[in-house]
């Protein structure tokens, strides 16, 4: 491997200067183990100051450098160079965001729809037990099952920059927003099921998913947000049932101060 290089082709763009993207190519020297991250790294510390790249743990946990690695959305940190067909390495920054500048993108609205979703606890009736808790929530391993895989996302962007939807449709929350409102929707702690529904059961809300699958694709954590919004779906369809369903009570907590099971009859 010694002497030998590897040549990033990045996508270049600054909105603020330039009419249109246009195409760089830096001459990396490969070393062993060296993901697509380590070598912008190293351009921008030894070829090009002005590259603009995202990142930040470095080992795939806080979402920062989402970007296009040869046409399919990645985490530049874990893509490792030997992993990719040989030859040159395109980089692109990721699409159905507004770029700010060469790979770094505008995630401000992607983030307003994360919280559009209402991704914490909503208690009802005993809201002061989120702020000074006196107990544990009781919930069955077969409850945590239902919804834990949709907790391990990383809010990095790739499945909504995978999305066709979101690129034919500007109001559609994107599946993060989706899978992370179905999360808190399956969480038997929650009482926030019929706020929640109002957000989603829209007209550009998740009936507009078509179930293309990209966005399980490729989410670096192993997520299924499409199982996540089919599962929605489903939910919606539950609640809005002409038949009605009883509203659920959020689980109880024990202990409490009065020793029983708080909230329950």
């Amino acid at each position: 491997m010694a002497g030998e290089e590897v040549v990033l082709k990045i996508r270049r763009f600054d909105p603020s200067l330039d009419e249109r993207p246009r195409v760089e190519a830096f001459a990396v020297p490969l070393k062993e183990g060296m993901t697509v991250l380590d070598a912008l790294i190293y351009v921008k510390s030894r070829l090009d100051h002005g590259l603009a790249v995202r990142f930040s743990c470095r080992m795939a946990s806080c979402g920062s450098c989402g970007m296009k690695i040869d046409g399919r959305a990645r985490l530049a940190c874990e893509t490792q160079i030997s992993s990719l067909p040989r030859g040159a390495v395109a980089v692109e920054p990721m699409d159905n965001f507004p770029i700010v500048r060469d790979l770094v993108v505008d995630l401000e609205r992607f983030f307003a729809r994360h919280a559009a979703a209402m991704p914490g606890l909503v208690r009802e009736r005993d809201p002061e037990e989120q702020e000074s808790p006196t107990g544990e929530y009781l919930m069955a391993p077969g409850e945590l099952e239902s919804f834990v895989q949709f907790t391990y996302c990383i809010k990095c962007g790739l499945c909504s920059s995978s999305c066709p939807t979101a690129s034919t449709d500007a109001l559609f929350p994107g599946p993060q927003a989706l899978s992370q409102a179905y999360r808190f929707l399956a969480d038997p702690r929650d009482e926030g099921e019929e706020r929640r529904l109002e957000r989603v059961d829209a007209e550009h809300g998740v009936w507009r998913c078509h179930f293309a699958g990209t966005c399980s694709a490729v989410c670096p954590k192993g997520v299924d947000p499409a199982l996540g919004i089919q599962l929605l779906k489903r939910h919606v369809m539950s609640a809005r049932s002409p038949f009605g369903r009883k509203k659920r009570r959020g689980a109880p907590v024990f202990p409490n101060p009065n020793g029983d099971l708080l909230g329950q009859p």
